[in-house]
């Protein structure tokens, strides 16, 4: 976050509004929200997703016996389409016309597949 911030504010002009699930991680939430205010932005959102995660994925899940790779209980990935909902729903409601994020590898792209399959005419950047 803290490369890629500057360069969208600086560079392109972007107006950046952060967001961050909070899926229970806890400790990593402050210090999120403190680098974002030290990078300047202005528009600082972490939402608990906490209750709808394990409502609506994690007892799905388990009650599914669903298995990545037929050996392991699917970690991460299972919170992906629940960030992008909410991810979509913030870009909506301020009116952006591009999304960025800064995880890396299989996960960036995942992601980016969720919120074009979320997203109604408006164009998206992954």
């Amino acid at each position: 976050m803290s490369r890629a911030l500057p360069r969208l504010q600086e560079t392109y002009g972007c107006e950046v509004v952060t967001f961050t699930a909070d899926l229970g991680q806890g400790e990593e939430l402050e210090p999120a929200r403190a680098k974002a205010e030290m990078a300047g932005v202005k528009d600082i959102r972490i939402v608990d997703l906490r209750e709808e995660f394990v409502r609506d994925f994690v007892f799905p899940m388990l009650r599914a016996n669903a298995l990545y790779e037929g050996q392991y209980l699917l970690g991460t990935s299972i919170a992906r389409p629940l960030i992008a909902k909410h991810l979509v729903g913030i870009a909506r409601e301020v009116g952006a016309d591009a999304v960025a994020h800064g995880a890396t590898g299989k996960g960036m792209i995942r992601s980016g597949s969720n919120w074009r399959s979320m997203r109604s005419t408006r164009r998206s950047r992954s």
